[in-house]
């Protein structure tokens, strides 16, 4: 009976189709043509659809395009709360500020929940018009430093500042410098008619020096230090040529470096460090020194991670623990500075002062957290589970009207929204309603929605719907016969594709284990896979197959060590090997000194995910300080990862 009552229930939710589906479609396709009238006759046959309130926001969206705004309060009033009607009222102000309508965009704007940028400058725009008060113009000036992308809205402000004098000619040039920094070449163009009279660079000399910058430097002008321009310039090129060669370009900027004052010298040794330390280079350290030298480093919140990640690679526990107390606060608050000071007072001998600050840290499901824990003699296990959702929790979870658009939405393969508003909905729910959710989710496949639900929680925890573990009949098969470790492997698939088995990432990576169709076919053609064929990789089982296979290729030819094989998955056994130092070196290090962010992060949360697993697996607790081991130094033969694809 009860069996009965839980089919029922989510009938409605588990379908493939249901009334309706048909003119939603054509609906969205409507809306995308911009066809008003095709619109308005779905929408009158979707009556009662549970996306009918997403048929009505494309055809209001419509007529916002038109001019036109009636209806939009009466959906705004009738859809309050929702996804649906945030999204509207923020294109409505849009409308709005583009129309200068400050009197009705002041009225509407504290409704909206999450203003992106853009309408945060309409509304600035909109005090500055109405002289409300002072304090526009103070707030706007921190999204001059902010910003590399300005909106349009926010460009007027911007003028105002300038025309204000509350930017002065240092703080033009430090916006053409990031946006040069950022290779935004077309955008510092466009900027280059803020800059003050006669320090404009032309097109042409942008486009020279960021083409080839080395030969700009060797024939710059003789007198290129005489003015602002040639002195800006003359750095850009060395920004630009350091990103390619830091060791050439010190030298050469060592010839030119005394025309300079001593905040442009610091300006470019800094920048020389930063190349330096992603490269793990020696000179890092001595080119920040002489960054601090020239004067007081102004430091990039990057740059000094990079400090801190070259002196971590030394052993350089001194400054490691000087340059984070020199951190900005938001900066230094980040877990992982939070822990690698701790490791260096330890290191300096301050064992109570480290203490305290891994009691900050420690008790979180995260890479750093969870060494904090073993750091303070904590195993990391399993918090005790909370009972599971009843009955009645479950069928409030099924009939929430946001979270069944965003499993239609989802049920439609319109991920992104689906997703949105799954997570809107989500937001402020006690720990049972969240709980509900996920299990909601869970039973509906939609794992991705389970595990970030159930991570939501604060007090009431399920570990095991946030470290699910689905299609375990096709996985374990294959570990036991590769002789890897599940808890790894999931692990992975966690954090590859949150176990959505259609998911394909922006550059081609498909399926559950997001193999690449260039290396799938490599390790089909290696391990003498019958009969596979490219559209084949998004196959469950043969994604899962294909995987594993790669994993064990890249573990095999890197030391079994799953630092670096995790990191090889995500970038390349290439890169893997080259990040590895001249001496063995902790795999905690190796993994914060990873030069991309993105395989960074990847890899941390790959091992902090493996304990996990292999804590539900094993039944006992776990050790991320044994998993991540020691890698060793560069060096012995690395034939067989040379190979790899």
């Amino acid at each position: 009976m009860k069996r009965l009552f839980r089919i029922l229930m989510f009938a409605p939710l588990l379908a493939a189709a249901s009334p309706g589906d048909d003119k939603f479609l054509a609906a969205r396709e409507a809306f995308r043509n911009g066809e008003r009238v095709r619109l308005a006759k779905d929408l009158e046959a979707l009556h009662g659809h549970e996306l009918q309130p997403w048929v009505e926001y494309w055809q209001l969206r419509l007529r916002i395009e038109d001019g036109q705004t009636d209806g939009i309060a009466d959906f705004l009033a009738r859809e309050a709360g929702t996804y649906v009607a945030e999204k509207l009222r923020g294109d409505w102000l849009r409308w709005l500020g583009k129309q200068g309508a400050w009197e009705t965009f002041l009225q509407e704007y504290p409704k909206l929940s999450q203003p992106e940028t853009d309408v945060v400058c309409y509304s600035l725009q909109a005090r500055l018009a109405g002289q409300q008060d002072g304090t526009a113009l103070d707030e706007a000036r921190p999204l001059w430093f902010s910003l590399l992308e300005m909106p349009d809205s926010c460009l007027p402000l911007m003028e105002r500042l300038i025309a204000a004098k509350r930017l002065d000619s240092d703080d033009l040039w430090e916006r053409m410098r990031r946006l040069l920094e950022a290779r935004k070449l077309h955008e510092a163009k466009q900027f280059a008619r803020y800059l003050p009279l006669g320090q404009a660079p032309a097109a042409k000399t942008l486009d020279a020096i960021a083409d080839k910058p080395a030969r700009y430097l060797a024939k710059r002008p003789a007198n290129f230090a005489a003015t602002r321009l040639g002195r800006e310039m003359a750095l850009f090129a060395v920004v630009r040529m350091s990103r390619s060669d830091p060791g050439s370009t010190a030298t050469q900027w060592q010839d030119i470096e005394n025309q300079f004052a001593p905040a442009d010298r610091s300006y470019a040794w800094a920048q020389l460090a930063w190349q330096a330390a992603l490269r793990h280079m020696p000179e890092a350290l001595p080119w920040y020194e002489r960054a601090a030298q020239a004067a007081p480093a102004a430091l990039s919140d990057e740059q000094m991670a990079w400090k801190v990640r070259a002196a971590l690679r030394t052993h350089d526990w001194d400054t490691v623990r000087k340059t984070i107390e020199q951190m900005p606060p938001l900066l230094a608050g980040d877990p992982a500075w939070v822990y690698w000071r701790a490791r260096a007072l330890a290191a300096q001998g301050k064992p109570e002062e480290a203490k305290a600050l891994y009691l900050k840290i420690g008790g979180r499901p995260n890479f750093y957290g969870n060494l904090a824990d073993e750091e303070l003699g904590r195993s990391i296990a399993m918090p005790a589970k909370a009972e599971p959702p009843t009955a009645d929790e479950l069928a409030q979870a099924a009939a929430n009207p946001g979270l069944r658009r965003a499993l239609a939405l989802m049920r439609f393969d319109i991920r992104i929204e689906g997703v949105r508003e799954w997570n809107w909905t989500v937001r402020g729910m006690d720990d049972r309603q969240l709980l509900a959710a996920a299990e909601l989710a869970r039973r509906l496949d939609m794992y991705d929605r389970a595990i970030s639900t159930a991570d939501r929680t604060l007090a009431q925890h399920d570990y095991g719907m946030r470290y699910l573990a689905p299609f375990r009949e096709y996985v374990d098969p294959k570990a036991r016969a590769l002789a890897l470790d599940s808890g790894w492997i999931y692990g992975l698939m966690r954090q590859e594709s949150r176990f959505v088995m259609n998911a394909r990432s922006g550059v081609g990576a498909k399926g559950l284990m997001q193999l690449m169709p260039a290396t799938a076919k490599w390790v089909a053609r290696k391990i003498g896979f019958v009969g596979y064929h490219a559209a084949g990789v998004a196959d469950m089982d043969t994604n899962v197959t294909l995987g594993t296979h790669y994993l064990k290729m890249v573990l095999d030819s890197l030391d079994n060590h799953p630092v670096l094989a995790s990191a090889a998955y995500n970038a390349g056994p290439a890169r893997a090997r080259k990040w590895r130092a001249d001496e063995p070196l902790e795999g905690a290090i190796y993994a914060e000194t990873i030069p991309f962010a993105e395989t960074r992060d990847y890899v941390k949360k790959v091992m902090s995910n493996s304990v996990y697993y292999a804590a539900l697996f094993d039944e006992k607790p776990q050790s991320l300080k044994s998993r991540l081991g020691i890698v060793s130094a560069k060096g012995g033969s690395d034939a067989a990862a040379e190979m790899l694809p």
